[in-house]
């Protein structure tokens, strides 16, 4: 460690050292010092209270209050074969969250496929439990022959397109496509209870790219989001740094009757530079 001169302490004085006259007052000296000590300890308080915000500015535990979540349908899918009759009552098929290459059918359209695929219905895995038998729509009261009903697209039904029931589109049951209905007929919305936030992109970073990201996933029973996607994208790596960030976060799954469900939600991911 380096001594200091032996007359240095002087200077803090206000007396001499060696030829120079200080002719400083040590009550000046304090007053300084004190005024310095708190700029600086502002200028630290501000820095800790300024911090990345990707959620659109909002604090923290704001933002867990005020999720920007998107409700996604209500449970709901319909289709058919432009039968006569109404759609015969069956089982149904096999429920997958991701994406459906065959439509349910009660009645056979070809016996020898070259690539034979299980048909599905667009919907949690674990939102209907496992059945077996012939296909057809569980809440139909027609046991007569065999119908795919009156609706069009393929599945099973009187409406659109590829589903099973009297709602719209692949999943089952009435209204819109979706899974189970977020925020709506007794079932509670996911509320987030762990969201790292999202990292910018260095080519996001380097052209000052600001906006929001929108991405589709599934709340799984367990809180767990699944089939993360981008349903509006700002491209430049935010996209896919949206996608890691909430495929990390974890929920409080939505509640039917006492018991976690699975539904279909969009989260918006916002990001802004400072």
């Amino acid at each position: 460690m380096t001594a200091l001169h032996p007359g240095s302490g002087q200077i803090f004085l206000g007396s001499t050292l060696g030829d120079i006259d200080f002719h400083r007052r040590p009550s000046n000296f304090l007053v300084s010092f004190l005024f310095h000590a708190a700029v600086i300890t502002l200028i630290w308080l501000l820095a800790r209270s300024v911090t990345p915000v990707f959620h659109g500015g909002r604090d923290a535990r704001a933002w867990r209050a005020e999720l920007p979540i998107i409700l996604a349908g209500t449970g709901g899918g319909s289709g058919g074969g432009q039968d006569v009759l109404p759609a015969s009552r069956g089982a149904l098929p096999r429920a997958r969250p991701d994406e459906q290459f065959v439509p349910p059918s009660a009645v056979s359209i070809n016996d020898s496929p070259a690539l034979p695929m299980e048909p599905t219905v667009l919907m949690a895995a674990d939102a209907v439990p496992p059945q077996t038998g012939p296909l057809g729509d569980p809440l139909s009261s027609v046991t007569g022959p065999l119908s795919n009903g009156p609706g069009t697209g393929g599945g099973i039904g009187n409406g659109c397109c590829g589903g099973l029931g009297r709602g719209e589109g692949l999943g089952f049951g009435d209204g819109q496509q979706g899974l189970y209905p977020a925020g709506r007929n007794g079932v509670t919305t996911p509320r987030v209870i762990y969201d790292p936030e999202p990292a910018y992109s260095d080519a996001a970073r380097a052209a000052k790219m600001q906006g929001t990201v929108t991405l589709w996933l599934v709340v799984g029973t367990d809180g767990r989001p699944r089939g993360v996607r981008v349903q509006k994208g700002l491209g430049l790596g935010l996209d896919e740094k949206a996608i890691a960030a909430v495929e990390t976060w974890k929920f409080e799954p939505s509640m039917l009757n006492g018991k976690p469900v699975a539904v279909a939600i969009n989260v918006e991911v916002n990001f802004r530079l400072f």
